[in-house]
C-alpha cells in the first residue's frame, strides 16, 4: 500500500472554497485548485489520522516495519500480520525483561506460541548455610526446552535462532523440542 495519490479521495478542505470571492466563479482557478486537492488529499488524510499510524493495532500493514524500528522490535515479514502487530505492541515490555529467563520465555511464547523451560548453567551458585560444600561446577550451557501449547509443530531452527540471539556469549545454547511439559523430576 502507498500513501500517494488515491483515486477519488476527496479533500476535507477543498482549496477552491478558501479562495477570495473574486476567484469563486473563475473556472481556471477552480480547476487548478481541484488538481491541488487531488494531490493534497492523501497528505491531509494522513495528517488527520496520524495518531493511528503510531498504534500497532491500527497502523497500515506496510507501516509496521518502520514502526517496529522505532521500538527496536525485530519482526519477520513471513509472520502473520497479527503476530507482527503483537510483537511491535509488546516490544517495550519485552525489552524490559531482555536477558532474563522471563524475557526469553515471553519472547518464545509471543513469537511461536510455545511454553518454555529455561535452565541457565551460567556459573553463579550460593549456599545459605555457612561452611557448606561447594556447589558443582557450572555447565556453561543454556538449555531451553520448549513444547507447543496445543501440541502443534514447533520450528526448531527458528526457536534456536531466537534462543541463540538471547544467549550470553560465555554460554553455549541448546534447544530441545518436547512433546509436552517436562515432568517435575527434570526429564
Amino acid at each position: 500500500m502507498t500513501r500517494a495519490a488515491v483515486p477519488g479521495l476527496a479533500s476535507r478542505y477543498p482549496i477552491g472554497g478558501l479562495l477570495p470571492a473574486l476567484y469563486a466563479d473563475d473556472d481556471l482557478a477552480q480547476r487548478f485548485t481541484a488538481g491541488l486537492d487531488t494531490v493534497l488529499a492523501p497528505v491531509l488524510s494522513t495528517l488527520d489520522n496520524l495518531p493511528a499510524y503510531f498504534d500497532p493495532a491500527l497502523a497500515p500493514a506496510d507501516f509496521l516495519p518502520w514502526l517496529s524500528s522505532w521500538v527496536g522490535a525485530a519482526i519477520d515479514p513471513a509472520w502473520p500480520e497479527e503476530l507482527r502487530r503483537a510483537v511491535v505492541a509488546r516490544a517495550v515490555d519485552l525489552h524490559r525483561w531482555r536477558g532474563t529467563r522471563r524475557g526469553l520465555i515471553e519472547h518464545l511464547r509471543l513469537c511461536f506460541g510455545v511454553h518454555a523451560d529455561v535452565q541457565d548453567g551460567g556459573g553463579v551458585a550460593w549456599s545459605s548455610e555457612p561452611g557448606a560444600e561447594l556447589p558443582p561446577a557450572p555447565t556453561g550451557e543454556l538449555l531451553v526446552r520448549v513444547w507447543a501449547v496445543r501440541g502443534g509443530p514447533v520450528d526448531a531452527s527458528r526457536v534456536h535462532d531466537v534462543v541463540a540471539a538471547s544467549c550470553p556469549v560465555h554460554l553455549t545454547c541448546r534447544v530441545e523440542i518436547l512433546p509436552g511439559p517436562p515432568d517435575e523430576s527434570g526429564g
